[in-house]
Formats: structure tokens, sequence, C-alpha cells
């Protein structure tokens, strides 16, 4: 290695060296190709790959540039200039206007940028209420660096530090101005402070606040809270083009991006030139089958919450140079409507679809569906407790909803249903356990069984089958019977493009790819355990708003 190589090097952080080294960019699959190790590692290629030879592999691997072609990636075809019926220039174009492409696209209007917005949807499209930021005039350093590092074990220390203070310390900033700025659109949105921050409690003992902002109360969400933003980015200036999906990424003679083609429902192509910069936010890939079984094959029985995420921005990204992160990546499964959000994580007994006690129920719910994954469950399981409940488990973390306020959240009771999602509520009280095992869609034999057991257990004290503390065990015993029925379903999914702190795209060699710039659920570094992390309630939305908000107004000044 030279010297100038070495230093080169010494310079990579550790978190980009490994994405260097194991994530996906076309020249590292064809090098594993090569090796006779694509084989087994890439079974998302088109063809057979599972017991191709390495010459085949190679053969297969290339297109005829000589990249690598994934069936769930295919190279983008040419588009001639001939085909294009127009060509508009601006000085920034983002691609995707949800929680992260709009706050950008605000942004950089603001810091005085000519702004495009190609979406691949009629609307503006996010999802989600909770977008949360530290505030750090109200917080102590030494609680932010603690929280920092609680965010880094969540993420069991394999996503970018850098890039988590990046957002430590601008989100409070960000969603702020977020907040400000939707207000001027119509948006029903507030700051909801630290109050609803129940998973920070033991994190540090000094001062740590939030900016928490709330849109809402449901079936409002931030999907209209975004809408009632772009609002706000049209009278600064902002031209949004809807039904205009992006197709593939203009590069000059150097590889710098400096533009993107979309085509329009007509199937014509329009070609938007970006001065300064290209800024990608288009979204996950959880409806892209074969990308989701090639990078996460833990979700193939998992329902998918939202539509047309289909990972166009990787392929983009990619396609110009950049490098996916590796197999493995983050996932977002939760369910907060069917029964109180508050109340998902508090330890009471546990069962699965057949009625059957799976687990020590002090996991989380972010992390039950890893327990869930067969056909059979999918992501369900119910949660049960008895009528004591508002008083034996008075002293759990998070705020428990009495009997009367629950009743939002029962189907069954003729209460109006205000503030929830009625279509997904899924809560139910009954006098009998076998009666509530057929609400929760549990054989009752098993059921009332593992009940029963749970009890004895519960009366000795001693979890001899999962080993949960007894300060959590409350025996049902006492009618009515309540049981909250769960779904984990596929929210988001977190990984992404390596990016640097300002969030621009890196190429195979950490070098930056010119123009290009990922953010929200397309860009990486932020997250790397198995499972999204609900330390910080909000911490998606507002990542996604501060890296919108702090990529705009960079890539406006450049």
């Amino acid at each position: 290695m030279s010297k100038n190589d070495s230093n080169k090097s010494n310079e990579i952080d550790q978190y980009t060296r490994n994405v260097l080294q194991n994530g996906l960019s076309r020249r590292s699959f064809l090098t594993r190709a090569a090796m006779g190790t694509g084989a087994v590692a890439f079974t998302g290629l088109t063809g057979s790959m599972a017991t191709a030879s390495t010459d085949d592999c190679v053969k297969t691997a290339k297109s005829s540039d000589g990249g690598a072609t994934l069936e769930f990636m295919p190279k983008p075809k040419p588009i001639s200039d001939r085909d294009i019926v127009s060509t508009q220039t601006f000085d920034v174009v983002v691609v995707g206007a949800g929680a992260s492409g709009v706050p950008a696209a605000l942004s950089a209007a603001e810091n005085g940028a000519k702004v495009a917005v190609l979406q691949k949807q009629a609307i503006v499209v996010s999802q989600g209420n909770t977008g949360s930021g530290i505030d750090l005039a109200n917080s102590d350093k030494a609680a932010v660096e603690a929280m920092v590092n609680r965010l880094m074990g969540d993420s069991a220390h394999r996503c970018h530090p850098e890039l988590v203070r990046e957002w430590a310390y601008n989100s409070g900033e960000a969603v702020s101005w977020v907040i400000d700025r939707a207000k001027k659109g119509g948006a029903q949105i507030v700051d909801q402070g630290t109050k609803v921050q129940h998973g920070i409690h033991g994190v540090t003992e000094h001062k740590l606040n939030f900016v928490t902002s709330y849109c809402g109360p449901k079936p409002y969400t931030t999907g209209d809270g975004m809408r009632d933003l772009a609002k706000v980015a049209e009278k600064a200036g902002v031209k949004f083009f809807f039904n205009m999906p992006a197709q593939q990424l203009v590069q000059d003679d150097s590889g710098k991006v400096i533009g993107v083609i979309a085509q329009d429902r007509d199937g014509k192509y329009h070609k938007y030139m970006a001065k300064k910069g290209v800024i990608l936010s288009s979204g996950d890939y959880q409806n892209n089958e074969a990308m989701c079984n090639f990078f996460i094959p833990d979700l193939k029985n998992f329902e998918r919450k939202q539509m047309d995420r289909t990972g166009d921005g990787f392929s983009m990204a990619y396609w110009a140079g950049g490098v996916i992160e590796p197999i493995g990546h983050t996932k977002m499964l939760h369910d907060f409507d069917a029964g109180p959000a508050s109340m998902c994580d508090m330890p009471f007994l546990a069962v699965n679809r057949k009625g059957e006690r799976f687990v020590n129920e002090t996991v989380a719910m972010s992390l039950m569906n890893n327990y869930l994954r067969d056909e059979e469950n999918a992501g369900h399981y119910s949660q049960v407790f008895d009528a004591n409940y508002m008083e034996q488990a008075a002293n759990w973390p998070g705020k428990l909803y009495s009997p009367e306020q629950m009743k939002v959240y029962m189907p069954e009771d003729p209460s109006p249903k205000i503030g929830v999602y009625e279509s997904q509520i899924n809560t139910y009280s009954a006098n009998t356990l076998e009666e509530l095992a057929v609400k929760l869609e549990c054989d009752p034999k098993t059921f009332v069984a593992n009940v029963k057991r749970y009890n004895e257990l519960c009366k000795t004290g001693k979890d001899d089958d999962f080993g949960k503390p007894s300060s959590k065990m409350l025996p049902v015993v006492k009618a009515p019977f309540y049981g909250i029925h769960r779904r984990m379903r596929i929210s988001t999914l977190c990984s992404g493009m390596l990016v640097d702190k300002n969030h621009q795209a890196l190429d195979a060699d950490g070098n930056k790819i010119g123009g290009l710039f990922v953010i929200g659920n397309l860009g990486g570094g932020f997250y790397g355990g198995v499972d999204y992390p609900l330390t910080v309630f909000g911490l998606s939305l507002g990542r996604c708003y501060t890296f919108g908000y702090l990529a705009g107004k960079y890539v406006a000044k450049l």
C-alpha cells in the first residue's frame, strides 16, 4: 500500500470502512463473484445463482458495461436526449416528497435555492405522528452524550457515531422549525415536550429535555402535516411535480450527478437539471419483495403498512456508484393502534395466535417480531390482564389507560372512536377466559391452560418458564378480563446508502459522489441493530426532519 493510500485508509472511520468492505456496490459485487463468494451471498441475482460456478457468477453479474445487475435493481435503460420532451434547470432537485424530502426542499428554498421536488405519487406521502429532537437549551451536554451512547447501544454499536451526534445536536432546532413552518400551513401540530418520552428514564442522571412534535389527533397524521408543510414550501417558491417518478440520475463524464430523468403518466420523459445537487429521499423498499428477501429475509411473513415503497432511490444511487449497507438491515415493526401505545411495553402476559405464552414479557414490543416470524403467527400476539391491572401495574413504566379510557380502542363498545384508527383498534374485554380467547382468535383450551400455568407461576413468585421478574408477574384471575391483540406489521426499513456527515453519498472507494445526497430511510449509518429502537419516542421522524433540514441548507449553500 502506498503512503497516500495508507493515509486515506486512516482517515476513514470504522463504520464507513466496514460498509465499504461488506456493503453492496457494483464493484464489490463483481469482486465477490469473481472470488467465488457471490454464489452463496448474492441469492438476489437474476438467474439461478445458488448453484452457479464462479465463471457463471461473473458472466451473470456483469451487465454490458461490466457492472452488476441484481433482479431487484435492474440497470437503467439508456434514455436519449431525443426522448426527453422537456428540460428544466434548478439549483436543487429533491426526489421524494415525504418527512425528509419536504423539509429538505423548504430548507433549501429558505437558503436561497431554486428547488424542484419530484414525487412518485399524486400527493405528499408520510406516516406516523411523532417526531422528536433534543432541546439543547434545556439539556446538559453530559446528558446529550449519554443519550448518544444509549442510541448507539440500541444499534449494537454498529451505527455511525457522527450521524447520531448530527441528530442529537441539531434535532431540537430542526423539529422546532418544522413545527413552526407546518403551523403556518395550517397543520395540526404541537410540541408535547419531554413528558411523553417514557423510554428515556434511566438514560442519564443529568438534565435532558425534548422537543416532541405531534401531528394529530389520529386519524390526522404526519402525512397531513407534511402536506401542510408543502403548502409553505410552495409559497417559498418550491415547485412540486406529482405523478412524476424519477427513473435515473444524470451524471457527467466525471461521475458527478447533475440531474434526474423522470417519467410522467403518459410515459414521456422529463429532465430536471440540478446546479448544486440532487437529494434522494424516496423512502425504503418494503414493497419490493425480492429486495426484502435479499436484505432482510426475516420479513417474509409480515404484512406491510405502506405502499409503493419499491426501493427506486436505492437503485438510482447504486447505479450512480453508491454503496448499500451490508445485509441485515434495521427494520421497524410495531402496533400502536390496537390498544393504548403507552401500554405496549408493559409486561402483561403475552400469548401467540395459538394462545400459548411464548416469551419473557419484559421484551420490548419493538423486538416481539423476532418471536413471531413464522407463517402461522405472522406478527400477531395478545397482551392479557385482568380487572386489577390499574392497581397492580400502577408503578410500571408507561401510562395506564383506565377501563373507561380503553373503550375507544374496543370495536365492540359503541362509544365514539375519537383519536384512533377505527379500522385498527383491537382491544377486548370478557367475563370469562374462554370468551376472551375467542375474541383474541386463540384456541380457548390452549389459552386457558396457559393462563392457568402463568397464574401458578405468579403464585410462587418464580417464572420457571421464561425468567420474568416477580415484580412484573401479575396473575389473570379477576373478571372482567382484557386482551389487546397486536399485529406487528412493517412500518419502515431503516438502513440505506453510505453517506458522510453532510449526507453526501460515498462510492466504493469512500470518495464523495459529486452532486448526490441521500436522506430519510434511504440514508444509512444512523441505525445498526436488528430492530428500530423505541428509547426515544418519535426518533424516526425526528431524524427525517433533522437530516432533511440540514441537507437542504447544506446543498443550497454549495
